[in-house]
């Protein structure tokens, strides 16, 4: 089964991979100083996500922790890929493209991007 994390679910799933676990109550401090959430806001997220699958909770006492279910790394990677599938249709090239003509990429930016694709080509045998 293929989860998708929604734009609100990525803003709770931000603050447990940099700390875990959280109760309700620090995510919802966390999340109305970050965005303006309001508790009910915040609550029925979490509550939503724990049932997803995304994040999961413990019981300690009176007081439910909250930990993020799916690894930081993994989501961006599938994140990344629909983004390039959806925008671009799977072009590297179109998204560098754009990416080119509508930031000013520095003298570091455009070195880092070589020295990436070299050491890429170098794995691949190339």
């Amino acid at each position: 089964m293929e989860i998708k994390v929604t734009a609100s679910e990525w803003y709770v799933l931000e603050c447990l991979w940099e700390q875990a676990p959280k109760t309700l109550m620090q995510l919802v401090e966390e999340l109305n100083n970050r965005i303006g959430w309001a508790k009910s806001t915040c609550t029925t997220t979490v509550k939503r996500m724990d049932e997803k699958g995304l994040i999961r909770h413990e019981v300690e006492g009176r007081t439910k922790l909250f930990f993020p279910v799916i690894k930081q790394k993994d989501a961006t990677r599938k994140e990344t890929k629909d983004f390039l599938q959806r925008i671009y249709r799977g072009s590297v090239g179109m998204l560098l493209n754009t990416l080119a003509e509508t930031q000013d990429l520095s003298e570091r930016d455009i070195d880092d991007l070589e020295a990436f694709l070299d050491s890429y080509k170098k794995k691949r045998g190339e």
